[in-house]
Parts: C-alpha cells; structure tokens; sequence
C-alpha cells in the first residue's frame, strides 16, 4: 500500500511538471518582454534587434538561443555573441565588438582588420590605427597576418606610438613611429622577449631602433 501511494505522488508529480511546462511552452506566462544588447559601441543596436527576430510573445523556453546567436555572429563586426535566458521575461545578448588594429588601402578604400587578422570593414579608420604597408595585404595573406601578430604583441605603450606596420616579408617587419622614429621588429617570433626590450631600447638617442634579435640589439 505505501509503495502504491508513493507511485501514485511520484506520477502527480510528473504530471504536475509536464502541465507546467506545456503552460511555459504553449502560453505567455514566460513570454520575452524584454531584450537587453550588451556590448555594443561601433554595431548598431538596429541591426542586431533586426537580425535577432524575437517576437515579444514568444515563449521564452522556445527560443533557439544558438540560432540567435549565430545570427547575431554573422554581422561582420561581432567577433562573438552569447545568447541567455534570465527568467523570468528577458533575454540578454552580450556582443563583443572587432576592433581595428590596422588598416590598408586600396581603390575600394580603407580595410579594417582585427588582431585575428580578420577583415570586417572598409571604412575610415578610427584615429590612432597605423596603416599596414605590404604587397598583398589581406586576412587570408600570410604577411599580414604576421604583421598583425606583431603589432598586437608589442607593449600597449609603443602600439600608441605606431603610425604604420611596413611589412616586406614574414620576417622582415618595421613598426614606423608618429616621431620618425623605427622600430625593426623582424619576424613574429621571440616577440615575447622583444617586447620586453624594445621600450628601453627606445630611451636611448637614435632613430632605427632594431631588436629583431633581442640578444643583440642595435641603435643607430
């Protein structure tokens, strides 16, 4: 008999939370009635409520929350987006932003590329983005993809200073400073000890300035 009775509560039970979870699904008691973005400075939030496509009488356990967010990820300008759920009535989208670290140009105008070395704009560059000099430039272009490791390695202190990344080769990259001063990098390898030198290597009098071997560095 008590067996039965505890069957009998544990079936109530089930069926309790499979009525409350036809009543979430099916009607508006857990409806979005809200939207919160995060994150946004350069993406428009327009743009992101257009591409997110949530009616506000959705249910909020019906949402794709991966399809959202890679709706939100295809917008050339989202690096990353997460998508969650904060019961009882919103739905958060955290964004995070590409930024430019260089820029090249061509007929088209201004190409914005970010430190993955992906490309994601063209337009004017915000101010204090150096300018990528090189032969073929582009996301998919082993140099500048090096340059860009190069540039994103250097200490925060130098990047300011940087006005453009002249990139010959893989192993061949200067950083030209705003003061007419130059820094010869070389390739992106050791950039770790590199960075580590370079700032008190530029204290010193001179204008080239090479710690493409940071062992041996030299001022001229």
């Amino acid at each position: 008999m008590q067996r039965r009775r505890i069957a009998l509560a544990a079936l109530g039970v089930v069926a309790a939370v499979i009525v409350l979870a036809g009543i979430a699904w099916f009607t508006p008691v857990f409806s979005v009635h809200k939207v919160e973005i995060v994150g946004l400075g350069a993406v428009p939030e327009t743009q992101v409520r257009e591409v997110l496509d949530i009616p506000e009488s959705t249910s909020m356990l019906r949402i794709d929350t991966d399809a959202v967010a890679r709706r939100v990820a295809a917008l050339p300008k989202v690096r990353s987006v997460r998508v969650q759920r904060v019961f009882p009535a919103t739905v958060r989208v955290t964004v995070d932003e590409r930024f430019p670290v260089v820029y090249y140009d061509d007929p088209r105008g201004s190409h914005l590329l970010d430190g993955d070395s992906v490309e994601f704009a063209v337009e004017p560059p915000p101010p204090g983005v150096p300018k990528l000099v090189t032969d073929h430039p582009g996301g998919s272009d082993p140099v500048t993809r090096a340059a860009v490791a190069v540039l994103t390695a250097t200490p925060p202190a130098l990047r300011a200073q940087v006005g453009e990344v002249v990139a010959r080769s893989v192993s061949d990259i200067a950083l030209n400073l705003t003061d007419g001063r130059v820094v010869v990098w070389g390739g992106a390898g050791d950039s770790q000890r590199k960075a580590a030198v370079v700032l008190p290597v530029l204290t010193r009098p001179g204008t080239v300035f090479d710690v493409s071997s940071p062992d041996l560095v030299t001022v001229k």
